[in-house]
Order: C-alpha cells, then sequence, then structure tokens
C-alpha cells in the first residue's frame, strides 16, 4: 500500500512509499484512510524525526475489521480517528478507544479536521467551565485549533474575542462578538484566554485575565519566551496559567466520546470547519503555506488514486 514516509534532507520532507499493509494489535482496528489533516506542529516532525518515519494523526475513514478485542466501531463504520503516527497511509492500525461513528451527513474531509484541533480546542476550553455568559479570548483564532475554539465558546454561551493577525485572516469567522488585529488592542477582563502565540502575546493576556481568570498555554507559535513575576498578578488576584498537553490532558478513555461529540457539532451544524482541501499527492507542496500561515482553518488531504 502507498504511505507518507518522512525523507528529511531529500528534494521533499515527505513523500509517497510503497509500505507494508498495518498489522493491528488485538485493541486496534483495521481502517481505510479516506482524508487526513496536516498540523502545523507536525511540520516540524519532518524535520527531527529519521528517514522512513511515518507521521500522521488525523484521519477519517471506514472500518474494514473491527479490533479483535471488539472495541471501537464494527466493521462498515464510518469512522473518525486518532493515531500517535502512521495514520497517513491508505490502511491504518488505529486504536478502538480512539476513533468514533461520523454521522451520515458529515463528510471525510470534515472529520479529518477534528481529532487534534478539535479536541484541543474543547478541552481547553473546559477550563472555563460553564462558559456562559463569560468573556472569553482566544489568540491564533483563524488557525486550525482557533476557529473552533471560537465556535465552540460561542456555542457554550461565551462572548468571544477573537485575534487575528489581519483582516483576511478573520473573514472566515463565525460566533465571535468581536474579532481584533492583535492581542494588544484587546480591552479585557476576560474569564478564561486561550493562548498559543507565546512572547509578547502572552505577556499581553496576563494583563487582560480577571480575578480567579484562566489562561490556558497551548502552542508558543512565536517562539519567543515570556518573563512573568509575581507583580504581573497583583490586580489580577488568584489567575492562573494553566500547561496544556494535548495526548494527556483527559483519560484515554475520553477520546472516543469527545470525538464523538464534535462529529455530532459538525453533524448538527453548530461547529463549521474551515477546510483547504488537497489531494495528499501535494502535501510536500501544501506544508510550506500552512507554515507560514497562508492557510485559514485546517489543511485537510483526499486519499485519491493516481
Amino acid at each position: 500500500m502507498l504511505a507518507v514516509v518522512n525523507t528529511p534532507g531529500g528534494s521533499a520532507p515527505v513523500e509517497l512509499r510503497e509500505v507494508a499493509e498495518p498489522q493491528p494489535a488485538s485493541d486496534e482496528a483495521l481502517v481505510e484512510v479516506r482524508a487526513f489533516s496536516l498540523n502545523r506542529g507536525e511540520l516540524r516532525l519532518f524535520q527531527s524525526r529519521p528517514e522512513g518515519w511515518r507521521p500522521g494523526q488525523d484521519i477519517s475513514g471506514v472500518v474494514l475489521k473491527q479490533a479483535a478485542d471488539r472495541s471501537g466501531p464494527k466493521a462498515g463504520t464510518r469512522v473518525v480517528a486518532l493515531t500517535d503516527n502512521a495514520g497517513w497511509a491508505e490502511r491504518a492500525a488505529v486504536p478502538g478507544h480512539r476513533m468514533a461513528a461520523l454521522p451520515h451527513n458529515v463528510r471525510f474531509e470534515e472529520a479529518a479536521a477534528l481529532p487534534v484541533a478539535g479536541l484541543t480546542a474543547l478541552r481547553t476550553l473546559r477550563h472555563g467551565a460553564p462558559l456562559l455568559g463569560k468573556r472569553v479570548l482566544i489568540t491564533g483564532a483563524a488557525g486550525g485549533v482557533g476557529h473552533m475554539a471560537v465556535q465552540i465558546a460561542a456555542r457554550s454561551g461565551a462572548r468571544v474575542t477573537a485575534i487575528v493577525g489581519g483582516p483576511e485572516r478573520g473573514r472566515h469567522l463565525r460566533g465571535a462578538v468581536e474579532i481584533v488585529e492583535g492581542i494588544d488592542r484587546a480591552k479585557g477582563p476576560f474569564a478564561l484566554i486561550l493562548e498559543s502565540a507565546g512572547g509578547a502575546s502572552l505577556a499581553a493576556a496576563i494583563a487582560r485575565i480577571e480575578a480567579r481568570g484562566t489562561i490556558v498555554i497551548f502552542g508558543n507559535s512565536s517562539g519567543e519566551p515570556t518573563s512573568v513575576s509575581f507583580r504581573d498578578f497583583a490586580e489580577h488576584p488568584n489567575a492562573r496559567i494553566q500547561s496544556f498537553s494535548y495526548f494527556t490532558s483527559e483519560a484515554e478513555d475520553r477520546f472516543a466520546p469527545d470525538l464523538a461529540l464534535l462529529a455530532a457539532l459538525v453533524g448538527d451544524g453548530s461547529l463549521k470547519p474551515v477546510l483547504a482541501q488537497h489531494s495528499w499527492r501535494d502535501l510536500s507542496k501544501i506544508g510550506p503555506e500552512l507554515r507560514d500561515r497562508h492557510i485559514a482553518g485546517k489543511a485537510v488531504f483526499r486519499i485519491d488514486q493516481a
């Protein structure tokens, strides 16, 4: 079968190669992959992982064979799924507890956008629950995580301020009560802030958090450090900074229910992932566009024939 394989130092960071068929463990299903999405964080892995490593976390497709231990959906079920790696292939082995059935009206391309970005959006917002009536600030709001966090927060009753890098970046956003170019222009205080830029952006977030509010850090796209001191919180007593680690943010048995929740939100129209859709044969060309933020929302790839 064909799969995406890491090729550091080659003419392209990855390429399609023939590889061996997956051999699922007893708790893994065999899934025919129909679509997958690329996260900006995965671009860095192409440079650090060895030749032959196989990337891929966010996938959607059809279960060809249910896990031997009977966990997870049955054969023939359309699913959204999360793998540790090796998901960008014609077929993949996926733990039964890391997949969920799709509503009939959710396309494979929409589903593939959900695992990493959608779960990050959902789970970071839980640090501010209940959100009804609260002011929420989301940096990087036009990105893969941000645009879904804006929608989920708004659906939960929050008043959302979305931070974007420019007017074009905010055109596709749904649910924000205000869209602001740059966090320095945002007027607090906010009960919950989702912060992914780091550096000066995180410092500005601290200045805008309300007493007992929470800043959830889920990225550092600027690559800059932030200097923090006790005095920074003098006017924001008992506010806290919460780190977020994706795979360990909640128990393993929560992956399937949370994926099912996200898929249901897409199915009922509450959540509309913004997609830039391509053939998986164009992966090497699209990666740099995502890295340089020329793509709003999620970069999604269809697995098609030659």
